[in-house]
């Protein structure tokens, strides 16, 4: 036994069709509710996943900055001091010494370990905002059985 509802408008009441009960179109409406909430969860689960693949992308290339950074830094400090080291800007090379080369190489890993910790809370945010909607439709699906 499947149940219709149909919402007439007075004008449009057939005379030997009454118009349904208020427990019916109450009914309708919880599922018209249910069937948006699922809508908005689909295309905040999607959002969310493209988000959390694009700071996947970015912690990946942050890693890899690091590591250059790191290997780079090992090898200048085998160098003895007076090795003139230059650093390339553009198309132009500046000398520079030793250890501005080493702070500057220093300052680019602690950068890239900042943003690191900023995608990874961003990351999970995003997460747990899901989780939070996905738990309020369980919460509607359940109080939509228990009515």
């Amino acid at each position: 036994m499947t149940t219709e509802c149909t919402i007439y408008s007075q004008s449009r009441v057939p005379s030997h069709n009454p118009p349904r009960a208020p427990c019916t179109i109450m009914a309708a409406t919880v599922d018209l509710e249910l069937k948006k909430a699922f809508t908005e969860l689909q295309a905040k689960v999607v959002d969310t996943q493209q988000k959390v693949k694009l700071a996947d992308l970015q912690i990946d290339q942050l890693n890899r900055t690091k590591k250059h950074s790191l290997l780079t830094d090992q090898e200048i400090m085998t160098l003895p001091d007076s090795t003139p080291m230059y650093e390339g800007v553009g198309r132009m090379f500046i000398l520079q010494t030793k250890d501005k080369i080493h702070s500057q190489l220093l300052n680019k890993k602690k950068i890239a370990d900042d943003k690191i910790a900023e995608l990874e809370q961003k990351k999970s945010y995003l997460e747990r905002s899901v989780k939070n909607a996905e738990d309020n439709i369980r919460e509607m699906l359940m109080a939509r059985r228990a009515q």
